[in-house]
């Protein structure tokens, strides 16, 4: 991006948004812009100032995370709509429930609350560059719960699968083992370009709005 990454903070724990906020006011291209204590609050700040990422806790007062980020994705602001945002969901791992239900709306990924400083700058800048990423360690941790949906859903999946070209099943799987367009690159001896046209040929194909989307797919059918 050419520009700072605009972030807005959102949690209930003011201690947590100053831990969040010190550890980003160390990142030279990314600028906290907005907090927020809950998700009615939340989309009157995004309103305002039209971040290009959230950070967004799950548990909160009022309005909590789930809902907020269903909103925030799909533009729904407190007085009319929202230029669409990414939103990182915080979690911890006794909420894998919501999780899953955070990526189904649309989130883009997610940063466990216990995250090291580099990873969650990292993951930032991967978001707001729209490369949504998922840690392959909290992967792991989801996978019971998100195949767990029912019989109706895996089938769905694996009927998406058989629909792909064995390439692009390859780059899904790959996705969703958390891997970066870098590393399925080394590991299927693409190009990146070459990646990236798989990725978006997969976004098209299973009629996801973004990687993690496409991550959940293949989890749904197993291959994971």
């Amino acid at each position: 991006m050419s520009h700072d990454i605009r972030v807005v903070l959102v949690d209930d724990d003011p201690l947590v948004r100053a831990g969040l906020g010190m550890i980003l006011g160390g990142a030279p291209d990314i600028r906290v812009v907005g907090e927020a204590g809950d998700g009615v609050e939340a989309l009157t700040t995004i309103g305002v100032e039209q971040p290009d990422v959230v950070l967004m806790d799950l548990r909160m007062p009022r309005r909590d995370g789930l809902e907020a980020t269903r909103l925030v994705v799909a533009g729904q602001g407190a007085s009319g709509r929202l230029t669409p945002t990414r939103v990182i969901v915080l979690t911890t791992f006794d909420t894998d429930d919501m999780v899953v239900s955070a990526l189904r709306a649309g989130a883009s990924g997610f940063l466990l609350k216990d995250t090291p400083p580099e990873r969650i700058v990292d993951a930032i800048r991967s978001v707001a560059a729209g490369e949504p990423t998922l840690s392959p360690t909290v992967t792991a941790q989801l996978i019971a719960s998100v195949t767990s949906g029912g019989s109706d859903r895996s089938t769905a999946a694996r009927a998406q699968l058989a629909s792909l070209t064995d390439r692009e099943r390859d780059v899904a799987v790959a996705i969703g083992q958390g891997k970066s367009n870098a590393e399925i690159a080394t590991e299927l001896y693409l190009g990146v370009p070459t990646v990236k046209t798989y990725v978006s040929r997969l976004l098209t194909k299973l009629g996801a709005d973004n990687r993690v989307q496409i991550a959940l797919v293949v989890h749904d059918a197993g291959q994971s």
